[in-house]
């Protein structure tokens, strides 16, 4: 067996905290969406025996080239399978004997070590490289088309939604003046707008571009879209008792899965004044993280990219009544 350190293509955040509440069945059937580097999937199973099943999926091609060849190194009796697939395509790839047999999903939102430290796929304002961003290169459009064809108006809503940035005003104008001269093709480019677009204090608080790149990548991949296709289509698949974790970075997605998750436990839509319940609708389940769990002070000193993730759990299955 070949020793190969996956950590260094990717660190996985809140390992310990996601095996503890998928509260793994050795014989279940259990599925990675984002497989990345495959550190969460090979914990899984490890602890998955005879009968037991792992479903590894993600939409970056090299990300389950990686992981496939992780996966193939852990010794286990239980059976897996890699997927190409995005948010958006599930759960069509799944056999349908398996609909309503799902014990444990993990979805873990963040970008990669990988993706972010290799300067050909783009993604990060410390290094130049082509302003690319796509999860999965076969993807049509890229960063660079995206800054190149968004009307400015589109632009500054963009980047106030998704980066929460304050200068999107000024960021957006600037860029507009820079790509009706050239086009913005690179990411080296698109930093130095950002940089000289905002006040000088603000350079001074962190790097001033982290904002707008996360908010370009959120809307190259469609990110926002594809997290609310995946939670309506959760509730078809999970097993009694099964058990759906979902990691994100951000406070729109982690808004998106909270309100998701309370809308499972709580889907009566009758009036308030209502003395009871008429529209029938039962509880899908329970939510097990009334707070979000987030990555000790260790694990953040450790792994950087931990600092911002937000773990929510929740638990299908009748809900006894007191």
């Amino acid at each position: 067996m070949r020793s190969v350190d996956y950590n260094q293509w990717h660190l996985p955040v809140l390992l310990n905290e996601v095996i503890e509440h998928l509260s793994i069945r050795p014989d279940g059937l259990y599925i990675d969406l984002t497989v990345g580097g495959g550190g969460h999937s090979a914990k899984i199973l490890q602890k998955l025996g005879s009968g037991g099943r792992l479903l590894a999926a993600d939409r970056d091609p090299e990300a389950l080239a990686v992981s496939s060849e992780r996966l193939k190194c852990i010794e286990t009796k239980a059976a897996f399978d890699v997927v190409e697939a995005k948010f958006s395509e599930f759960p069509s790839w799944l056999d349908q004997e398996d609909y309503g047999r799902v014990d444990g999903l993990l979805a873990d939102l963040g970008v990669s070590s990988y993706q972010l430290d290799a300067v050909e796929r783009g993604f990060s304002y410390l290094n130049d490289g082509p302003l690319d961003m796509r999860m999965n290169p076969s993807q049509k459009e890229s960063a660079a088309d995206l800054i190149a064809n968004l009307r400015e108006s589109d632009l500054i809503a963009l980047l106030r939604l998704y980066g929460e940035e304050q200068y999107a005003y000024s960021i957006a104008k600037s860029i507009v003046a820079k790509r009706d001269k050239a086009p913005i093709t690179t990411t080296g480019e698109l930093a130095d707008i950002v940089a000289h677009a905002v006040p000088s204090h603000a350079r001074r608080e962190g790097n001033p571009a982290r904002k707008t790149f996360q908010a370009v990548r959120m809307a190259v991949n469609h990110e926002q879209e594809e997290l609310s296709h995946l939670l309506q289509a959760l509730p078809d698949v999970m097993a009694p008792k099964g058990r759906v974790a979902i990691i994100s970075f951000h406070s729109l997605e982690d808004r998106m899965v909270k309100q998701a998750m309370k809308r499972w436990e709580s889907p009566c839509n009758c009036p308030r004044d209502f003395p009871v319940c008429v529209c029938g609708k039962k509880p899908l389940g329970k939510c097990i993280t009334s707070k979000p769990i987030i990555a000790g002070e260790a694990e953040c000193e450790g792994n950087r990219r931990a600092r911002s993730a937000k773990l929510r759990v929740f638990e299908f299955g009748e809900v006894e009544e007191v």
